[in-house]
Formats: C-alpha cells, structure tokens, sequence
C-alpha cells in the first residue's frame, strides 16, 4: 500500500535556501552543475514517496529571478547521433527542446555550450541552427590528458582556449540532455575564465542520488546504482569527508575518483581547494526530507526489483548482457529482497498458470490485486486495466463496460482493412473505446472517472507487452513490470 515518506515541501524550502547560502559563500556567484533529470524524475518519486517528478522545476521556480540556465551538449554525441533512449530523440534536438521547455515556465536559458567542438560537421550544423534561432552558443574543445593533467587544464592551453560563456545571474544552472555531455568541466572552465577577469565565483554539483546522509546499505542508495548499473556508477563511502570531518558519508565513485584531480585543478584556479571531499561539492538536501525511513525504504525495495526486471528485458532484446543482470541480483541480495517482494508477480503468474496464456496484475494503492488474462477479444493489459476501473468504481463484474457489438468493428478494422495480425485490442484501443461508450453507458462514464485512482498502482505482466501498452500503463501512472518472455516465437515483434 501507497504511504508518504518524503515531505516535498520541506525539501523546496530547505534546497532552494541552502543554494543560496552556497551562492553567497562564493562572493555571490555560482556554477551549479545540475545532475540527473530536471524534469519529471520519476526515479525520486519512486523511491521518495511523496517527492513531486517536477520537484526540481519548482525549486528552481523559487530562485528565477537570480537563475539562468546554461545547456551543454557534446559535439561528438550530436556526430553520433546519441539518443535519449526515454524520449526517443537526439540530444542536439533535447537541448532544443529543453530551451522551450524552460522558457515555457519562465526560467531563462541563457545559451548553449557544445563541448568537445573539432569542426565535427554534424556539430556545426546545429550551432548554425542555434544561431539561426537567436540562440548564443559557445564552443569548449577537447584537451590532451584530461581530466589527469591538471597543470595543462587549468592554463591558457586547457580551459583557457574555451570561449567565455556571457552569463547574467549570480546562479547559473549548467544542465545537459544526458550524462558525459561535460557538465563539470564546462563550470571548472568558467571559474577559471572567472578568476583571470577578477569575478568572483564558485562551483557546485547537485545530485539527487546517491543520498549522502544515507548509509551505504540503505536501500535508496542500493536503487540508485540499479538504475545505472549500465553506467557502472558503484556508491562508495567518501574517503576524502571521512578523513577531514570522521563523519561517514556517501558518494558515488565517480565523484571520488576525480576529486584529487578536481583539488589540483581548483588550487591551479583560486590556489587553494574550497572543499576537503566530493560530499563538500554537494547541495543536496533530500536526505533531511525523509520522514518515514520504513516507507522509503519499502518503495526503494520495489523500485530495485523494478529495475532488475527491466534489465532481463533488455537481455533478452539483446541491448544488454548477463553481467548488468548479475550486478542488480547482487544488490538484491545487498537490499535482502527477491522478485517475490513485489506481490504483483506471483498474482501474475498464478493467473497465466491457470489461464495457460499471458496475464496481467495490478496493484492498486489499497493493496487490492486485480488480473486480466488474454481473451479472444482483449490483450492481457487491456482486460486487467478494464478490470481494476470496475474494481476501483465498484461496477459489477457482470456489466459490459464496452459492448462486444463496439469492440468486433475495431478487430475487424485493425485487421482487415488496416492490415494487422493482432485482432485483440491494446490499452489505448480500449481506452478510446471505453471513452466512446462514455457518451452513453453510465457504467462506462463512471469507469472514466477512475483512471486517475491507478496513478501509484503497480503491475506486472508475464510476456513482453506491446510498446503501446507500456506506453499507456506509464502515461497512467502504473509501474509495470515484465518477465522477459515473448507472446509468441516470432524475430519480430510489433504492435
């Protein structure tokens, strides 16, 4: 069952107050490296209950005034034609779409800093449309020995050959569309340019995750490195804070691993270090906000299993490899959990066990588990979803939310005049129809009114559903799982 554990807004009074303390602490200027998503971190809502997705937007909101968004992306990613996997698009074409989305709600984006510039064509390309939008862009280049050979960074060689990024604000927020776009190094660059032209300023890095006032074990922090096993990000306690305060805290080793080189490079700078470890760089306060640790780490726990279910399908998809499964197992075994932790599988299995075909279950936020299984007209994702809005409405089971005289029109248009091999209706399909109904089936119009109940739900189904019906579990709020398992034998798998 669903239980707060994260008081959201304590958290925007006591983040947004303690980066303005870290702005003044620096003569009143500040380069705040921003982690992790910006907007909608379903992450930190998972594993936080409580914690808003546009968390970070509305703390930001606070500080607009004093705030200016800077958007680095890598010239060799938009060579690569990277893509953000969640949104389906390239990073040159997020960092456009980023700047409409901030400009939406009123913050300012001050410019766009393409790193690892060479002439790549691909880049130049971009920047020219930038520049065609009225959009500032600056470059940062590659140098030699990075990020081991601090002396030639911090000179006229290293960030003294990146071009000077014209900011306004004594906040300036350096994001990116995803991880390596070079976040760190274009705020170090600054601070060096900074220094020789007499600006006071400083550097900071928020990062939601891992939380450092968290103990290693805790489950946050364990789900934290299952969602970037890929990455190889491993949470580590910090030497550098241990040594300098005797106090435990945590930090990814990343962050560790550079920081000597970081220290090098701040006392080449300022000629000493403003911080004794990677922890001190940190603005986070999200560990302060917790208010039920049971509930938080009930959430974590799932969130882990989530994530490992993830990676078996990714396996199995062939866009990864066994050792990204071995790496989430171990944390399960670190967290104490197996798959049977989440309720929703077993109910799952159970159903397509007794049905011998595909099921669904959903958990709804009272603890209520509701199956759908395959029928001739229905997927299985469809009929559970149908089946947890009679529940949630109290309809009786009885009762045809949608006529089999609407639903065989839609079979047959799928398949003979569009053309499909699958005759049974998806998520979305049934949701129209559902919508339709609506119009003039009471029972209908009062299952509509329950689809917002489902946010918070969970669910698990025992093949790999459909893109589309994925799609419509996470638009409503459902955490899905899948076992990695195909319907059908079939190379090819579409809608």
């Amino acid at each position: 069952m669903f239980k707060i554990g994260f008081d959201n807004e304590k958290y925007l009074k006591m983040q947004s107050e303690h980066i303005l303390e870290r702005i003044k602490s620096f003569g009143g200027k500040l380069y705040l490296e921003f982690g992790g998503k910006l907007f909608d971190d379903f992450h930190a809502s998972r594993v936080l209950p409580g914690f808003a997705p546009e968390s970070k937007i509305r703390m930001l909101m606070k500080l607009r005034d004093k705030a200016e968004i800077v958007i680095v992306v890598s010239a060799e990613a938009i060579e690569q034609n990277k893509m953000r996997a969640d949104l389906g698009i390239t990073y040159d074409m997020d960092a456009i779409r980023l700047i409409d989305a901030f400009t939406e709600i009123g913050l300012y984006v001050g410019s766009v800093v393409v790193t690892q510039y060479t002439a790549q064509p691909a880049a130049d390309s971009f920047i020219k449309r930038l520049h065609n939008l009225g959009i500032k862009v600056f470059r940062h280049y590659p140098i030699p020995g990075y990020p081991s050979n601090a002396k030639l960074i911090a000179s006229e060689e290293g960030y003294g050959k990146n071009d000077y990024i014209e900011t306004e604000r004594s906040l300036v927020v350096v994001t990116a569309p995803g991880p390596g776009s070079g976040k760190m190094a274009t705020c170090l660059s600054q601070l060096y340019h900074d220094n020789k032209r007499g600006i006071k300023s400083g550097y900071a890095k928020f990062e939601t995750f891992p939380i450092w006032n968290l103990p290693l074990s805790h489950p946050v922090n364990i789900a934290y490195e299952a969602a970037t096993a890929d990455l190889n990000d491993v949470n580590m306690i910090d030497p550098f804070h241990l040594e300098a305060y005797s106090e435990t805290t945590v930090n990814y080793n990343r962050d560790v691993e550079i920081f000597p080189v970081l220290k090098l490079i701040f006392e080449g700078i300022y000629g000493e270090c403003p911080y004794k470890s990677p922890t001190d760089m940190g603005v986070n306060m999200a560990g302060h906000c917790i208010t039920d640790d049971e509930a938080v780490q009930e959430a974590a726990k799932m969130e882990i299993i989530r994530r490992y279910y993830s990676t078996l399908c990714k396996k199995r998809n062939g866009l990864t490899d066994a050792e990204e499964v071995y790496k989430i197992e171990l944390m399960m075994n670190r967290a104490g959990i197996t798959t049977e932790y989440r309720r929703v599988v077993k109910s799952a299995l159970d159903r397509a066990a007794e049905t011998e075909g595909p099921a669904v279950a959903i958990e709804l936020s009272d603890g209520v588990i509701v199956n759908g299984r395959t029928t001739p007209l229905l997927g299985a994702s469809a009929a559970a979803l149908l089946n947890a809005l009679k529940i949630l409405g109290g309809i009786n089971d009885e009762i045809h939310l949608i006529p089999p005289v609407v639903i065989e029109p839609l079979r047959e248009l799928k398949t003979k005049t569009l053309g499909g091999h699958n005759p049974r209706l998806h998520a979305d399909e049934i949701l129209i129809a559902l919508a339709i109904s609506a119009t003039t089936n009471p029972a209908a119009a009062l299952a509509m009114k329950q689809l917002e109940k489902l946010r918070g739900a969970e669910a698990h189904a025992t093949v790999i559903v459909s893109d589309v019906d994925s799609s419509i579990y996470r638009k409503l709020g459902i955490s899905l799982t899948m076992e990695p398992e195909y319907q059908t034998k079939k190379l090819f798998h579409g809608r």
